[in-house]
């Protein structure tokens, strides 16, 4: 499970999240979703260790997340771009992250198929599109087979037949009994995608819990989005 309690984080003097507490359960689609700007970045950058929190703490299985003894084994995840070096192609990337974990080469041939790539397994990155870069990114999180995959707009760039993709992907994978965390502000791609939410404003936890129920009394998503929110945003 994802246990994130009490964080709380300032940029500059300037809150960026405060107080914020959820937890994520295995089996579901969590969709963790807010405006530009509400704070759901810096959630994950500390979830993930990339960044410190100023109070509170994130935990992936009970632990933190630098103290986990296989990081791509247990949590694959997407956050700003594949992080490929453009020069290099996908599949020299994805060896060289396999490599560098553990993990056998085999399995670089099953995520280039798995997330569409494999004919252009030995193009540059530089020369893929935005859609394409997150294809890669999203090969890197699958990896390693992880139990937690943590996405940050996984269909920023996507076609409409990949965002397809990606949505049965994602079911697909919490139904296996894995956890997944989808960040967003698309109000209508996470309708489609989550079975739970958590929904952040101005660096605020609003409400969290299953769609049906956050989503009752109103026409949508984002017709219950904005009346949650309408006292915390500026």
């Amino acid at each position: 499970m994802i246990e994130i309690s009490g964080l709380t984080k300032s940029h500059g003097g300037r809150p960026a999240i405060q107080d914020v507490t959820f937890s994520v359960a295995p089996g579901r689609v969590t969709g963790f979703l807010g405006p530009n700007g509400a704070g759901k970045s810096s959630t994950l950058r500390i979830l993930l260790g990339l960044d410190r929190a100023d109070a509170g703490t994130a935990l992936v299985s009970g632990r933190p997340y630098r103290k986990l003894r296989n990081p791509l084994r247990t949590v694959g995840s997407l956050l700003e771009g594949s992080g490929a070096h453009r020069s290099r192609t996908a599949r020299a990337h994805l060896s060289w992250v396999a490599r560098s974990n553990g993990i056998p080469p085999s399995r670089v041939n099953e995520v280039l198929e798995e997330t569409g790539l494999a004919g252009a397994a030995r193009k540059r990155v530089g020369a893929y599109s935005l859609g394409m870069g997150q294809r890669l990114g999203i090969a890197t999180a699958l990896l390693g087979r992880p139990d937690v995959l943590i996405l940050d707009e996984p269909v920023n760039g996507l076609d409409p037949d990949g965002i397809r993709w990606i949505r049965h992907l994602l079911r697909d994978y919490a139904e296996d009994g894995h956890i997944v965390l989808l960040s967003s502000h698309l109000m209508s791609e996470m309708a489609e995608t989550a079975d739970d939410l958590v929904i952040i404003s101005a660096g605020r936890v609003i409400t969290t819990g299953p769609l049906t129920e956050v989503t009752a009394g109103h026409p949508s998503l984002e017709e219950a989005f904005f009346a949650l929110t309408s006292g915390s945003r500026p």
